[in-house]
């Protein structure tokens, strides 16, 4: 792993830089491929002196690219919070990849959207698919109700689901309500 130490607008003395480069080899027990770290120095200007410091991490993964920051009074504590940080997101990310190539079967059947009992959906991975161009494992069908978009908007939130697929009884036509990713909902809809 190619470690980089950089300061932006201050210098960055050997002691931390030493300091840096022990603690985000410590990356390495989560990922296997991270190829290169970069971690940037600086001294912000704010009226509060808590946040004065300033630690940004990069980690280049051979697939992605995990970056965070953090402020502190001191660099080694803006340090020790990016470098948390990145390690939580470094896990997550090796955990999704063990999840998609390693899925469990529940011995217990899952009521699916329809109402009928059915499987998990998770069917046994022949190859390891970690690189996000996955394969349909399960189908299911189901009678899209027409409904209004704002009783679209309250099925999804009782099923908990990031996306709602439903007939739009304004209009007729196919339509999916999704969440974004600031939060709010968005509407696509077949035309024709």
């Amino acid at each position: 792993m190619d470690i980089v130490v950089r300061g932006k607008n201050r210098s960055v003395s050997a002691r931390l830089d030493a300091i840096a480069r022990e603690k985000v080899a410590r990356i390495a027990k989560f990922t296997h491929d991270a190829g290169r770290v970069e971690v940037d120095f600086a001294e912000e200007q704010h009226q509060r002196v808590s946040e004065s410091q300033r630690c940004e991490i990069t980690v280049h993964l051979k697939r992605h690219f995990v970056k965070a920051h953090a402020c502190a009074p001191e660099p080694e504590a803006a340090l020790d919070l990016a470098v948390d940080k990145v390690g939580h997101q470094v896990a997550r990310i090796k955990e999704k990849r063990v999840s998609r190539s390693h899925p469990r079967r529940r011995a217990s059947s899952v009521t699916g959207v329809d109402g009928e009992p059915g499987d998990t959906g998770l069917e046994p991975d022949d190859d390891d698919d970690v690189d996000g161009s996955g394969r349909i494992v399960k189908t299911k069908r189901f009678a899209a109700k027409p409904m209004d978009p704002g009783e679209a908007a309250l099925q999804m939130d009782l099923l908990g689901h990031d996306f709602f697929l439903f007939t739009n009884r304004q209009s007729g036509n196919a339509a999916v309500l999704y969440r974004r990713h600031d939060g709010q909902l968005g509407l696509i809809e077949t035309s024709g």
